[in-house]
């Protein structure tokens, strides 16, 4: 298990930009973590740290529920499944098919997902409501240092 600390927006997209770029299609990675916690900022470093063509575009996928980016590794998919309840939903937006695919999948709101895609890597966001720094757990032994 390695714990990573960001007390910043700017450290959050550096600690994305360093994970991504050690990860590798196929590949999927859970995020966990309360409303505004920072997954969405998380995953802008992530697609940056893999190549993406353009960060900045990197948006909750909310109400689209499924965001679609390339990158030098290929395609990554940016999936919120936030507003989604069950299996029926997870089938209507492809999920099962976009886990089948060599691409990376990122999955915020993961604690909805009700399939096991293989190689997860498992993010779990918190924040001190103190301090308001957050800490990012990863469970991947790649991610240490």
């Amino acid at each position: 298990m390695k714990i990573l600390e960001s007390g910043s927006e700017a450290e959050t997209l550096r600690i994305g930009e360093d994970i991504g770029q050690r990860l590798h299609p196929p590949r999927t990675v859970l995020l966990y973590g309360e409303l505004g916690s920072g997954k969405t900022l998380l995953t802008r470093g992530l697609v940056k740290g893999l190549g993406g063509n353009d960060p900045a575009c990197v948006h909750s996928p909310s109400f689209t529920l499924v965001n679609q980016y390339s990158s030098r590794k290929g395609v990554i998919y940016h999936i919120d499944l936030y507003r989604l309840e069950g299996l029926r939903d997870l089938y209507s937006i492809g999920l099962e098919e976009i886990l089948s695919e060599e691409a990376l999948v990122i999955i915020e709101w993961a604690e909805k997902l009700l399939l096991h895609p293989n190689n997860p890597l498992t993010i779990r966001i918190s924040v001190d409501p103190t301090t308001h720094v957050r800490s990012l757990e990863a469970d991947d032994q790649h991610l240490r240092a």
